[in-house]
């Protein structure tokens, strides 16, 4: 929902080393195999559009061999020796997977493999705003963000309170320096 979850994974990618990411968006089924709702807005905002298998997969592919999933997917494994500390054996490194996406914490599966979480926050205001200002290849039709997209996140959001997912909360309306900065830090004190 626009709260910033792109922005700051691009950014991590740039600056941490053997770092692949997944993005959900890559695994939205069919336009024909994604349902109409009863509010009339096709149902993208929900996992039964999203081919999570094949995610899954993905995830699993990258688990069993960081090394050849990087090199198949054309990213440079090099050791930053300014972020890691050395190693005796160089083969030995941090591989880093970020998989970022609008509904990863309501998918048991995917929650059990993600060792850090972090859950961007904006109120509806920003959110509206910066929606507004995107430009989608398909725009959005009048009333899709107040009828569909606003509500589902409330929704997907409560899920993940509800069922207690251990997530770092970030709040979107910070700079992007400072977002990128706690996320930064959290991962390096933790690789």
């Amino acid at each position: 929902t626009n709260g910033g979850k792109t922005t700051l994974t691009n950014r991590l990618i740039k600056n941490l080393p053997n770092c692949c990411v997944v993005h959900q968006d890559d695994f939205f089924k069919p336009q024909d195999q994604i349902e109409v709702g009863e509010d009339g807005f096709k149902q993208y905002d929900v996992l039964s559009a999203l081919d999570m298998d094949a995610m899954m997969s993905t995830i699993h592919a990258w688990i069993e061999n960081p090394v050849k999933f990087e090199r198949s997917h054309g990213v440079n494994n090099s050791l930053d020796t300014e972020i890691l500390p050395e190693s005796d054996n160089k083969s030995d490194g941090i591989h880093i997977l970020i998989v970022e996406g609008f509904l990863l914490y309501t998918y048991e599966p995917l929650i059990e493999v993600i060792d850090q979480r972090y859950f961007l926050s904006i109120p509806y205001e920003d959110c509206k705003k910066r929606r507004s200002s995107r430009n989608y290849t398909v725009p959005d039709p009048p009333g899709l963000f107040d009828g569909h997209v606003w509500p589902m996140y409330v929704k997907h959001k409560k899920i993940m309170e509800d069922n207690k997912v251990d997530i770092v909360q970030l709040d979107g309306t910070k700079s992007k320096e400072e977002v990128f900065d706690v996320v930064y830090s959290d991962i390096q004190n933790n690789i």
